[in-house]
């Protein structure tokens, strides 16, 4: 088998890579009804399916497909899977944690087969799927409840276990990179990274591991309290590709902390911001232009070996970023 974590590393070392921008902003430009979220197959279902993003790699796969290769269009190295919530805890919500295996599956194959078509057309740019791990919907370390302090929603070995279910389904359909993103809180990461670990046991062979967290405010920590240094000494047990952050924060909010990830690890660094700050209704304004410029301030203080946008970045916004970082090197560890 080839040594992905290898191909990879040797090209980060010459270049910086471009990741793709956000799954959900392009779905929502497609303005799907309720039908569309059914599709054929689900036409009946017994519950709301409006919002469930991840089921329309099963329902409306050419759309996804048409997602994915948009980005690449504009000069994306890895495309980020439409997994972000296919874990049977986040499923629990639309009743669908049956689907978990086949969600990822399909999902996995949509974003390789992408990859494929773009690596064949130019053999010397080659592109990456990325196996999208979100954070699920509840977390191990706080309560839910601020009358009940103690309690907490998930524990630690069933986390394990739902991320064990969508990590195996994402390397069968031939991830290249597992993404644990927008981590919010380390322990569902350690889950998360537990369960990778469990998985490589089973199958016998590794593939590269990203680990992106959430700056969540002004105060500089992630929701369950840990800063920059301790983030990254949390997860630093494994020999990960790469660490750095995504969401929350738009890019001139972003930069501080990924100055301090840079300085303080060893890994490859990776940052993929929000296109500024949500409006009042929810939305991103940040143009790709004025996006552009707040990212070269991250080229300039030479910090990142990925970069690539979040929520509110479609390909314009990824196309500007594509054609800066020509002009630099990619930060050295």
């Amino acid at each position: 088998m080839k040594n992905t974590f290898q191909i990879i590393s040797n090209i980060l070392k010459k270049r910086i890579l471009i990741l793709d921008g956000a799954m959900g902003t392009m779905i929502q430009s497609y303005k799907f009804t309720e039908k569309d979220y059914r599709g054929n197959r689900f036409k009946d279902y017994e519950y709301p399916l409006q919002g469930n993003n991840d089921l329309l790699s099963l329902t409306q796969p050419d759309a996804i497909r048409e997602i994915h290769e948009s980005f690449l269009d504009v000069g994306a190295d890895i495309i980020e899977t439409n997994t972000f919530s296919s874990t049977s805890v986040a499923m629990a919500d639309y009743h669908m944690e049956n689907l978990i295996y086949e969600l990822n599956f399909e999902s996995a194959k949509i974003a390789v087969n992408a990859c494929k078509k773009y690596s064949d057309l130019n053999p010397k740019k080659p592109r990456f799927a990325a196996g999208s791990i979100g954070p699920t919907n509840k977390t191990a370390s706080m309560s839910p409840d601020v009358n009940d302090p103690g309690y907490r929603a998930i524990t630690f070995d069933e986390l394990v276990i739902s991320y064990s279910e969508q990590i195996e389904a994402l390397i069968d359909g031939g991830v290249d990179i597992l993404l644990v993103e927008t981590i919010f809180d380390t322990l569902n990461a350690k889950a998360a990274l537990f369960a990778i670990t469990g998985i490589f046991d089973k199958i016998g062979y590794e593939i590269p591991i990203m680990v992106s967290g959430t700056i969540t405010d002004a105060s500089g920590r992630t929701l369950s309290g840990q800063t920059a240094e301790a983030f990254v000494t949390s997860v630093s047990h494994l020999p990960l590709l790469t660490i750095g952050f995504n969401c929350a924060l738009g890019a001139e909010l972003m930069l501080p902390y990924m100055k301090r990830v840079s300085r303080f690890s060893n890994f490859f660094t990776s940052a993929f911001p929000n296109a500024g700050l949500p409006n009042a209704f929810g939305e991103y304004d940040e143009s790709p232009i004025d996006m552009g410029e707040k990212i070269k301030k991250f080229l300039d203080e030479g910090c990142v070996n990925i970069i690539g946008g979040c929520c509110g970045t479609t390909p314009e916004h990824i196309k500007v970023i594509s054609e800066l970082v020509k002009n630099y090197k990619p930060r050295k560890k």
